[in-house]
């Protein structure tokens, strides 16, 4: 049987779309290409925006195998500050850590719960006319068969073959990521604060255009992992195994790790970042979380994005199925609305620290003053406060301002 909307991709994305659209009544089905859990490259990192997500569909943050986190520790050399989350009126003041091995099977099953149809094991294969989907193959290596949903939700990750199927493609000029992570033990995993290194270095002490990050799982182990953007000559030369390796043996002693003491093989993803994926909608088809470049090109961040696109999709695909014929292009205008200005400093500041000098200057005064590093914290993470947004404007101008000085 074919349902009305088939949901495509059973991470962030597409467990969000589909809970909320079978929350209002929506016959919905979402097809998953693995089976849960399974592994993603990722930080397993949960921000006070994805927190808030989660805590609006009930998820059990207490019956659940999950870390709270209370801040950011961030370091540039031997530079240190530890940031709280900020209080906000609409984002709880906590973040946390859990595997997505865990994560999303879990968001899934809630979706299940509200009356969505879950299919785990299945590729899907659009049949295009044109713009419009006009069937889909699911294939579980058994069964071969084509349905014909009136909406297709494509939320099939970063490497969207779906997307591409439909015509999607990334805009080139928009910043792009490359990240890489592993498991340690460490004795120190219930810390209560992320951490991430501003200042990269190679083994030979040469500076790298990117980040670092260490996530307590709270488990005994440690999520370890390293990144960079697309904005500086030769990022696609650049080694990011050992770019990780590297930044493993410089981490501070108190995360007491070893080369002894990993326990996964690396593992990298790619990120298109700053909504780069396009065109977001088609006459029948949208696109929703990391499918869509929505990622956070200050921090890497994809979640907490995943989770709030799924939402507004499900809300623009519910107008649509409602007979209202402008229902999925007030998916594109929302978008613009709630993350264009913000993407577009994003990209500005994400090309200005391709120069690695720009960046260890920008870091290392930031770094000795707290109440500027507090301001860096909301804007990296988009947590600034309603009556603060106001000043979006100001404070985006100041950034823009800030490094173009600093290159």
């Amino acid at each position: 049987m074919t349902s009305d909307v088939l949901v495509v991709g059973g991470g962030p994305g597409g467990a969000s779309t589909a809970y909320w659209l079978a929350r209002n009544g929506v016959d919905v089905h979402l097809v998953e290409k693995k089976r849960y859990p399974r592994e993603k490259a990722c930080g397993d990192g949960l921000t006070p925006r994805a927190i808030k997500q989660l805590l609006d569909m009930g998820f059990d943050f207490d019956g659940l195998d999950l870390h709270r986190v209370e801040g950011l520790r961030a370091y540039a050399g031997d530079l240190k500050i530890e940031l709280p989350w900020p209080d906000h009126s609409e984002f709880p003041n906590w973040g946390a850590t859990m595997r997505r091995a865990d994560l999303d099977g879990t968001v899934a099953a809630m979706a299940a719960a509200q009356g969505a149809t879950v299919t785990e094991g299945t590729t899907a294969t659009p049949v295009v006319d044109q713009d419009t989907v006009t069937g889909v193959v699911l294939d579980d290596g058994v069964d071969r068969h084509e349905v014909h949903p009136r909406f297709v939700v494509i939320a099939d990750g970063s490497n969207s073959r779906f997307g591409r199927g439909v015509g999607a493609a990334r805009r080139k000029d928009f910043p792009y990521g490359l990240a890489v992570r592993g498991y340690w033990e460490s004795p120190n995993s219930d810390d209560r604060f992320i951490e991430s290194q501003l200042d990269m270095r190679d083994r030979q002490g040469r500076a790298m255009p990117g980040y670092g990050w260490v996530f307590p799982l709270g488990d005994g182990e440690i999520n370890v992992g390293a990144g960079l953007v697309s904005t500086f000559k030769g990022w696609k030369d650049v080694n990011t195994s050992e770019m990780l390796e590297a930044y493993a043996a410089s981490l501070p002693e108190h995360w007491k790790i070893t080369e002894e003491t990993v326990h996964t093989k690396p593992i990298g993803g790619k990120l298109p970042m700053s909504m780069s994926v396009g065109p977001k909608v088609g006459n029948n088809w949208i696109l929703v979380g990391d499918a869509a470049g929505a990622v956070n090109p200050f921090n890497g961040e994809g979640i907490d994005y995943a989770y709030e696109t799924g939402r507004m999709a499900a809300a623009h695909v519910a107008d649509a199925l409602g007979g209202n014929r402008t229902g999925l292009a007030g998916y594109s205008a929302e978008l613009e609305a709630t993350y264009g200005d913000y993407h577009r400093v994003a990209r500005v500041f994400v090309k200005a620290i391709g120069n690695p000098a720009v960046m260890r200057s920008l870091t290392t005064v930031g770094l000795r003053s707290k109440t500027l590093m507090e301001w860096t914290l909301k804007v990296m993470a988009n947590l600034l406060d309603p009556e603060e947004a106001k000043m979006s404007e100001h404070i985006y101008k100041a950034i823009e301002k800030t490094v173009n000085i600093g290159s």
